[in-house]
């Protein structure tokens, strides 16, 4: 007789990687909420600037979560390009990064004018601004 009659197999495999699974993100959850008692040790400069980016404010954080909801599925979460091109230092103006957000590149793009007030623009070039390679 077969240890693993059909089937079984598959789904020992499917329950053993969801408990995986769920202990990693887990643990992740643990770790980003550590509790105010749990004393992580200090990175050195260098360390956190790779590891964790800096604190966005005012109108670079606002912009983040307008790229998210808007560019991202083109320019990739995290900017570095995919359907669209990696927006880390761009070399371009503010005013040209405002013509391009509101009217769009024809063919590659579109535009944002009717979605995006000029407050978001300005949000979303500060954000843009604070991506560096």
């Amino acid at each position: 007789m077969d240890p693993w009659p059909p089937g079984k197999a598959a789904l020992t495999a499917i329950a053993t990687s969801a408990t995986v699974l769920v202990a990693t993100f887990g643990l992740t959850l643990v770790m980003r909420n550590a509790l105010p008692g749990i004393h992580l040790p200090e990175l050195p400069k260098s360390a956190q600037a790779v590891i964790v980016p800096e604190r966005l404010t005012g109108d670079a954080e606002k912009g983040h979560h307008l790229f998210l909801m808007n560019c991202a599925h083109c320019h990739g979460d995290d900017a570095r390009g995919d359907e669209g091109p990696d927006l880390h230092d761009l070399h371009k103006s503010d005013a040209r990064i405002h013509q391009v957000i509101t009217a769009g590149i024809k063919g590659e793009m579109p535009s944002f004018k009717s979605k995006l007030g000029e407050s978001d623009v300005r949000a979303l070039t500060a954000y843009l601004r604070t991506l560096h390679s």
